[in-house]
């Protein structure tokens, strides 16, 4: 039987896959804690001691701890240290899900990053959205910005197709 797996890129060890063009670099966020928090929002706010506004589309999210806004009554908490709340269903009215094996992150630097995202969505980079989970590259993805960054989690899955877009769209990027 033919291996079909032949015909595809093999994925890029993500440690090391680093995207160089003029002013864009493209890389790889390893390990922070995600989870997926649904329900009554200001509950979790409470409980878990997050500041309780999470950012939309290209909305700035700093520290090491934050909150995405997904929907209405949907987050992503992302921290680089445990979150200390358990998951599953609070009787607060939350639901706390762990899904940091299920998304990639990756991280795009530098002074055309606009440009860059011009390529993969229709949405204006300077407008800030409510919800910061988008159609971007022609697939499901959370964009905000995080310091100087520009932040893009993606269903693991669906990282090497992603990354092999970014490679595209960074070679035709002109300064």
């Amino acid at each position: 039987m033919r291996n079909l797996a032949e015909k595809w890129p093999k994925a890029p060890d993500w440690q090391d896959a680093d995207i160089e063009a003029p002013a864009l670099r493209i890389g790889s966020v390893p390990g922070p804690h995600q989870h997926l928090v649904s329900g009554n929002l200001a509950a979790w706010a409470e409980a878990s001691g997050f500041d309780g506004t999470a950012v939309g589309a290209f909305g700035l999210a700093e520290g090491i701890r934050y909150t995405i806004r997904l929907a209405r009554d949907r987050l992503l908490a992302v921290s680089t240290t445990p979150l200390g709340i358990a998951t599953g269903w609070h009787r607060q009215g939350f639901a706390v899900t762990e899904i940091s094996a299920g998304l990639h992150i990756f991280e795009v630097t530098g002074e055309m990053v606009d440009a860059f995202v011009a390529r993969g969505t229709t949405l204006d980079p300077q407008q800030v959205g409510a919800s910061a989970a988008l159609s971007f590259a022609g697939i499901e993805a959370i964009v905000y910005r995080h310091g100087t960054a520009l932040r893009i989690h993606v269903d693991r899955g669906l990282a090497a197709y992603l990354w092999t877009w970014m490679e595209n769209a960074a070679r035709n990027i002109r300064v």
